[in-house]
C-alpha cells in the first residue's frame, strides 16, 4: 500500500423518514449509544443522528438523515449493504435469537466471504449484516446498552457495493484511492454474483470494501431505507489536506476541504455516482459535550448555534 493510507472506514449515513422508529431500533434492539444529535448541516430541518459504540469512535459510527422520503427503489449503482461487526461467534447465536424475539427481518446465520454473518433489515428495509470479527477492536462497550458488553456491536465492515461494470470503480478503489485488490468470491440467492473485495490499511473486516457486479439490476433509486454515502478514515489533518490534493492531481471532482466541527470532509463520486467521503478521525465528539452526556441534547456546530431556537422548534422529539 503506498505510504497515503486510508484506515478503514470512519462512518456510513443513511436515510430515515421516521426519526422516532429510528432511534428506537438502534438504541433500543441494536444496543447503540446515540452520540450525538444533530442536524445536517447543509438541510437544517433533517435531523443527524449518529449511533456509535460507547466511546463515538471513528469507524463505529452508522448515522441517519431524517428526510420525508418514499423507500428507496434497490438496484445497483449503491450501497446495497451494510456490515456491522461483533467479536463472538456465540453473539450471532444471541442475535439471531434476540431478532427473532423481536420480530426483526433476518436471515439465517452463514458463511460468506469466509466469515459467519447474519443478514437482517431494520424496519425501514435498511440492508445490514453481523459479522464476525474476533480480532483486536478500538471500540468502547456501553454500560447502559440493552445489549451485554460481549455481545455489542463493534463497529462497521464490511460494506458492500453494488455497481453495473467492475472496471471503473476498481480504478478508483486501487489506483486513486491506493486500496489492495484482495480477493473474490460468489453472493447472491443463486450464488453466482461475483464479489470483488478491496482492502485499505488495517485488519479484518474493517478495512474490507466489497463490490458486487450487477449488471442485470435497475439504477438504485434514493430514498428511505438506502444509503447516503459512505465515509473513510484518515487520522489527521496532515493526510486529509494530502488527500484532497491527491484528488486534485488525478482529475477526480471533489467537494474540495469541507469543516463539519467534529471532523472534516472531503466528498467525491466515483463513476457509478456513489457517493464516497474521506473524513478525519477529529476532534471528535466530545468537542462541545462531556463523553458522558453526549448524544442528551441537540448538539450544534457553532455557526448554527444562532439559529437554535428556530431550528429546534422544527424537529420533532425523537421519543414521546
Amino acid at each position: 500500500m503506498p505510504s497515503l493510507q486510508l484506515r478503514g472506514f470512519h462512518h456510513l449515513t443513511a436515510v430515515t423518514a421516521d426519526a422516532r422508529g429510528n432511534h428506537r431500533f438502534y438504541t433500543d434492539t441494536l444496543g447503540l449509544r446515540l452520540v450525538k444529535k444533530t442536524v445536517n448541516q447543509d438541510d437544517v430541518s433533517a435531523y443527524h443522528l449518529f449511533y456509535a459504540d460507547g466511546a463515538g469512535t471513528p469507524g463505529t459510527d452508522i448515522t441517519f438523515f431524517d428526510w420525508p422520503a418514499a423507500r428507496e427503489r434497490r438496484g445497483n449503482r449503491s450501497i446495497a449493504r451494510t456490515g456491522l461487526r461483533v467479536g463472538h461467534e456465540a453473539s450471532l447465536e444471541w442475535w439471531a435469537a434476540r431478532f427473532r424475539e423481536r420480530k426483526v427481518e433476518a436471515g439465517k446465520i452463514e458463511i460468506r466471504a469466509g466469515r459467519p454473518t447474519l443478514d437482517f433489515e431494520d424496519p425501514e428495509g435498511q440492508r445490514l449484516s453481523l459479522v464476525l470479527d474476533a480480532g483486536p477492536t478500538e471500540s468502547k462497550a456501553w454500560a447502559r446498552s440493552s445489549v451485554p458488553p460481549e455481545h455489542q456491536i463493534r463497529g462497521l465492515g464490511p460494506i458492500t457495493l453494488s455497481v453495473p461494470r467492475l472496471e471503473p470503480t476498481e480504478h478508483i478503489m486501487t489506483e486513486v484511492l491506493g486500496m489492495e485488490k484482495a480477493r473474490s468470491y460468489q453472493a447472491g440467492a443463486d450464488g453466482r454474483t461475483p464479489v470483488q473485495v478491496y482492502e485499505m490499511a488495517g485488519s479484518g473486516p474493517a478495512r474490507e470494501l466489497h463490490v458486487a457486479v450487477e449488471p442485470a439490476l435497475m439504477p438504485a433509486r434514493a430514498g428511505a431505507g438506502g444509503v447516503h454515502h459512505v465515509a473513510l478514515r484518515t487520522p489527521n489533518d496532515d493526510e486529509y489536506e494530502r488527500w484532497a490534493k491527491r484528488l486534485t492531481d488525478m482529475g477526480i471532482s471533489s467537494s474540495g476541504p469541507v469543516d463539519r466541527f467534529y471532523f472534516r470532509s472531503l466528498y467525491f463520486r466515483e463513476p457509478n455516482g456513489i457517493l464516497f467521503e474521506i473524513a478525519t478521525d477529529g476532534p471528535g465528539f466530545a468537542s462541545d459535550e462531556s463523553q458522558e452526556t453526549m448524544g442528551e441534547r441537540l448538539a450544534l456546530p457553532p455557526f448554527l448555534e444562532t439559529r437554535r431556537g428556530a431550528i429546534e422548534a422544527g424537529l420533532k422529539p425523537l421519543e414521546l
